[in-house]
């Protein structure tokens, strides 16, 4: 129900969300605060505690075969695959300039400007539109840190990685959001 149907269905609105629509800026910015931190929450609370710090379940990239955990970019992955099934209303993905996976590298070249704005300066968000086929999106970059020893430990002994030199803080690579938007 849209915001004014529910005002008038009696039902208490924030004046900001019935009076003005979201700036697509804004409903990434919101969108990343929430995968940001359940990637998080899984990464050191699950993956780190349980495989690292308490040694009970190892993680790994075969986690049916090994009765092992997904690794949390598998979990972020798996996450990203079911919302593409349930909206076309936004998309995201986990990409890197170094990526394990090789179809975690980025294919667009704002992709690759946006990982190395954000591999450049962490803390800043990157920001384009760029056209895919015949609809523009607004594309969002923002930097993927190591939060956890379980994240560099993974990386750097993987016999795919590209690189094998991370530290707690790094950026690893990059969460991509793009919002489709009207030209």
């Amino acid at each position: 129900m849209a915001a004014a149907g529910l005002v008038a269905a009696g039902i208490a609105m924030p004046t900001a969300i019935v009076a003005q629509s979201i700036d697509a800026k804004d409903v990434a910015d919101m969108l990343h605060a929430v995968m940001e931190s359940d990637r998080t929450v899984y990464t050191k609370m699950v993956v780190n505690r349980l495989a690292n710090e308490e040694g009970v379940i190892k993680a790994s990239e075969f986690f049916h075969d090994d009765k092992a955990l997904p690794l949390p970019a598998q979990m972020f992955r798996f996450g990203s695959e079911l919302v593409a099934d349930k909206t076309d209303k936004f998309f995201y993905s986990l990409l890197s300039l170094w990526p394990v996976n090789k179809q975690n590298g980025a294919t667009t070249e704002v992709e690759k400007e946006g990982l190395q704005a954000v591999a450049d300066d962490p803390d800043e968000p990157f920001y384009a539109e760029e056209t895919l086929g015949d609809q523009t999106y607004l594309t969002a970059v923002y930097a993927d840190v190591a939060v956890a020893p379980a994240c560099v430990s993974c990386h750097n002994a993987h016999k795919d990685s590209p690189r094998t030199d991370f530290e707690l803080g790094d950026t690893m690579g990059g969460v991509v959001i793009r919002i489709p938007i009207d030209g």
